[in-house]
């Protein structure tokens, strides 16, 4: 009796590729605090989108230190997601994604 191979089949989940069709992490929508709605609105966003429209607000809003360009000086928005008056650059998106969820 002859042996057929098996047609391997790819999951919904899977495109052809072998990649995951599934939205990763980072562009996965995600719900902002209302503290963090203040500043970037209330429409779900990915974390991309987030940090984008927070330093759309930073620039616009000339809070970054002039002496030093990696800190940001919060203003009273700001000041409610990062829980401080100032915070650096790198330290931003640890604070953000306490109101992400």
């Amino acid at each position: 009796m002859p042996t057929e191979t098996p047609v391997k089949k790819t999951s919904p989940k899977t495109a052809r590729d072998g990649k995951s069709s599934k939205s990763s992490g980072l562009q996965k929508p995600l719900q902002p605090s209302k503290e963090l709605a203040m500043v970037i609105g209330s429409e779900h966003r990915s974390r991309g989108e987030v940090v984008s429209k927070v330093w759309d607000y930073i620039k616009t809003h000339n809070l970054q230190n002039p002496e030093n360009r990696r800190e940001i000086l919060a203003d009273d928005k700001l000041r409610k997601v990062f829980g401080k008056d100032k915070v650096t650059m790198f330290e931003m998106n640890k604070h953000l994604a306490q109101h992400l969820t």
